[in-house]
């Protein structure tokens, strides 16, 4: 349809291949599991067209220099790129201009562009140049696909609660200025590290899948109703499986949340089910569907609202007096009911006896003698003090212990904190822990780069190299390293920052040197003479090996051990 959905509905191209996946809907390397169940939508198909070949490096519009291939299929393809002009990184997709979805996906992508809602990611530009059409698009590397949070679990309330009433908030505002988006999936929904809902793709990913609908309110209120089941339930509200989801029994048909797992918020699951297309079925059958996102935007304001769950505070321990203090030491407990009273103390009989007599005698002379000797001790020590004072020398010396003899301390591996991916463009930084999780079978690797001897492809953002900074928590005592890489060959150092250094970053924030830079095998082991004191270390790579692919090259640490004598160093 046409009129206030531009960029919804393209003109009907050639038949050929249908796309079953793309890179709109994959962020920092993951991609969408599955195609979304379009019951109101319909899917274009496109004369089969080559993908532009490009490669890491090249420039667009001299600005934007694209770095890493995240998909490339159907004709068009989709990047991680760097916007050299404001130094942040991006994402593109490209398109040959000749493409059937050319035309639309440029209309989709300047619509979007107009509306300049936060909740959004943003479209930045539009072009068409050099047989090419590319849309560039804000990249949020903070930011986590919900098909990675749900990954791991439903969401507890009030963050479904969030989730729904800023997604159906936003496409209700989109679809006021005639905009739909027509591929809400999970990986569609990022979650920046505020808690924040963005959404992208918004007509962009429908226009170069080239899906269509006559009722786009209708289709995006149900993809919403679908986020919101996932979210509840972890489940996906079809029968196929999708976007890492198990879907639901065959042959069962739609049912509610609350039959799929215990304990889900009610009202939640009631919007949820009057959000799909189930005829406005609830549990009660007594409130209409919700067929447009304002329609569901007011059924979520109209809920009482749900508050984020009390911090946990683990209550002390119950004071437990002694069993002195209680009057139980020696005697048994009172039996329930009986009155307890407590026993006078008689205080023990005096020593009377002639025993006692020598005993009190013989504990007196025994006081005495030790006052004597206290005393003479302490004239002997004044005496020697006044000689000292006058020049006299003392002749007691105190004989030295073993404990005054310093022996080396032993070294042990230090508890490793966190990770980092250090370099002015970080490279796979959600990977960083995979250097120091102590299972060797994982790795942190970094992209793989073409020429130019394995320095990085020669390329401005990663002239410092790359490499992985470990924090150890707290200052410590290094006294050694070991660190296995992913393959033999890589021109690496292992630096030190400054004891006071709280957040380094850039290579002048390492000034102590703990290894020397050249050529490592897969496995790097030094001790240090003298320990270093330290919070951070840095495994710095400088140059990659081959990775055996033409003249590409790729790195990585598959684990790092940092030894030390586990003592605070003084400061």
């Amino acid at each position: 349809m046409g009129g206030p959905y531009p960029g919804v509905n393209p003109p009907p191209p050639p038949s050929g291949a249908t796309a079953t996946a793309d890179g709109v809907d994959t962020q920092n390397g993951r991609a969408a599991d599955g195609p979304m169940p379009e019951k109101d939508g319909e899917r274009r198909k496109a004369a089969p067209a080559a993908a532009p070949e490009l490669h890491s490096g090249h420039k667009l519009a001299r600005r934007y220099r694209l770095e890493e291939c995240v998909t490339r299929l159907d004709g068009f393809s989709s990047w991680r790129a760097m916007d050299e002009k404001l130094r942040r990184a991006v994402g593109v997709h490209l398109l040959p201009a000749d493409h059937p979805r050319a035309r639309a996906v440029l209309a989709a992508a300047r619509s979007s562009a107009l509306l300049g809602d936060p909740r959004f990611v943003h479209v930045l530009d539009a072009v068409e140049e050099n047989d090419l059409v590319y849309v560039v698009h804000e990249w949020l590397p903070d930011a986590t696909e919900l098909t990675a949070i749900l990954a791991s679990g439903p969401l507890e309330p009030h963050e479904a609660y969030q989730l729904v009433t800023q997604v159906s908030q936003a496409m209700a505002a989109a679809h006021r200025e005639g905009l739909a988006h027509l591929r809400l999936t999970p990986s569609a929904i990022l979650r920046t590290s505020t808690g924040q809902y963005r959404i992208r793709g918004l007509a962009v990913n429908a226009a170069l899948r080239g899906i269509t609908s006559d009722t786009p309110q209708r289709a995006d209120t149900e993809a919403i109703g679908a986020l919101l089941y996932a979210a509840l339930t972890q489940r996906w509200p079809y029968e196929s499986d999708a976007y890492g989801l198990t879907g639901l029994p065959k042959g069962v048909g739609l049912i509610a949340p609350d039959q799929v797992r215990a304990g889900v918020h009610r009202g939640l699951a009631e919007l949820a089910m009057r959000a799909l297309a189930n005829d406005g079925a609830t549990a009660s059958r007594q409130e209409p569907a919700c067929t447009t996102p304002e329609d569901l935007a007011k059924a979520v304001a109209a809920m009482p609202r749900i508050r984020p769950p009390e911090p946990a505070f683990t209550a002390p321990p119950e004071y437990q007096q002694t069993t002195y203090q209680q009057g139980n030491y020696g005697r048994p407990p009172a039996h329930p009911g009986a009155q307890a009273t407590r026993p006078i103390a008689v205080p023990p009989p005096p020593l009377q006896s002639r025993t006692g007599r020598v005993l009190k005698w013989g504990v007196a002379a025994l006081l005495i003698a030790a006052l004597g000797l206290g005393s003479w001790q302490l004239a002997d020590t004044l005496l020697d003090r006044v000689k000292g004072d006058n020049g006299g020398t003392s002749n007691s010396q105190s004989p030295k212990t073993n404990e005054d003899e310093k022996k080396p301390k032993e070294s042990k591996p230090l508890h490793l904190a966190g990770a980092s991916v250090f370099g002015k463009d970080p490279i796979k930084p959600g990977d960083a822990d995979k250097a120091v999780d102590g299972d060797p079978g994982t790795a942190w690797k970094t992209l793989n780069f073409f020429g130019y001897g394995g320095k990085f492809g020669n390329l401005d953002s990663y002239d410092d190299g790359s490499g992985i900074i470990v924090d150890l928590g707290s200052l410590q005592e290094v006294t050694g390293i070991e660190v296995d890489m992913i393959d033999a060959g890589h021109q690496v150092e292992v630096r030190a920052a400054a004891p006071q250094a709280t957040s380094p970053h850039s290579i002048s924030d390492f000034p102590q040197g703990l290894v020397k830079l050249g050529t490592a095998g897969k496995k790097l082991e030094a001790k240090m003479d003298t320990p270093v004191a330290t919070r951070f270390v840095l495994v710095h790579i400088t140059v990659l090996p081959s990775s055996g692919e033409g003249d590409g090259f790729r790195g990585g640490i598959s684990e790092i051990k940092v030894l030390g004598t586990g003592d605070k160093p003084a400061t």
